[in-house]
């Protein structure tokens, strides 16, 4: 079974990008962040005509998250994460595929840091932590995957020195990360990759692709029981040298079936 993880950087606008690379990668599973398009606006009908089920939570111009599932319509847990009934971003949403949990995350950026914006990503990290833990206490197959907006550690970004004041590099971030990970959870880039440069987004400006000056900020975090099946990881890089493409390239792992 694939499951993979794309930040679209707006559905609509890049919607032949989308279907251009489900028609040629056929994940089993996608999760899809950066909607930018209200619930009314998601294009429904050229996903299913695509051959994938789908729910989605949309918020006009910004975030939104949605859950795809190939021959398949998810089955849906929840949207929004427990305790934070007062959100009105749109950045988390959970269902059932294949007895598999899917949470499918658009962790906020926090930028400017310090300030208002990053007081409420560390906010948000913190709602997030305590419903993965929760999660994990059900010893239910899970995968948490979306852009986390989080440099884990300096082999993910080029030249993370310039990095120091960002919010997705800066100390709270990453120690939220380490600790999230801690509760038991696996990154599956780093357990088949502990050590090669892998990047997941490339940034419009100063020709960022062609020179492969990117940042890993889209990951994979898996439940112990999900762990044990995962046989394969990677990153549909090319995706990312598409015209009128997304600023992420799409990420994928691949789980053997029970």
């Amino acid at each position: 079974m694939k499951i993979a993880t794309y930040n679209v950087n707006g559905v609509n606008g890049r919607l032949p990008v989308l279907l251009r690379w489900l028609a040629e990668t056929a994940p089993d599973v996608v999760c899809l962040q950066e909607l930018k398009a209200p619930q009314e606006k998601f294009p429904e009908e050229a996903i299913k005509d695509a051959g994938y089920g789908a729910i989605w939570q949309g918020q006009k111009s910004w975030n939104g998250v949605a859950i795809l599932a190939r021959n398949a319509q998810p089955k849906e847990i929840r949207r929004g994460l427990p305790g934070n009934a007062d959100d009105e971003q749109s950045r988390y949403i959970e269902a059932v595929v294949n007895d598999i949990v899917i949470g499918c995350l658009y962790l906020p950026n926090g930028n400017p840091a310090p300030g208002p914006k990053f007081d409420y990503k560390l906010q948000w990290f913190e709602q997030f932590a305590k419903h993965a833990k929760q999660l994990l206490k059900e010893g239910l197959p899970v995968v948490l995957a979306g852009d986390y907006n989080v440099i884990p550690t300096e082999m993910d970004a080029y030249k993370p020195e310039r990095w120091v004041e960002d919010a997705l590099f800066r100390p709270e971030s990453r120690a939220a990360f380490k600790k999230l990970v801690a509760q038991g959870w696996t990154d599956a880039i780093r357990k088949l990759y502990p050590n090669e440069t892998i990047y997941t987004f490339w940034d419009y400006f100063r020709n960022a692709y062609g020179r492969n000056a990117g940042l890993r900020i889209d990951h994979f975090l898996l439940s112990p029981q999900l762990d044990k099946r995962l046989v394969a990881a990677g990153v549909d890089h090319h995706v990312r040298g598409w015209e009128k493409t997304s600023d992420h390239g799409p990420v994928w792992i691949e789980v053997r079936d029970e």
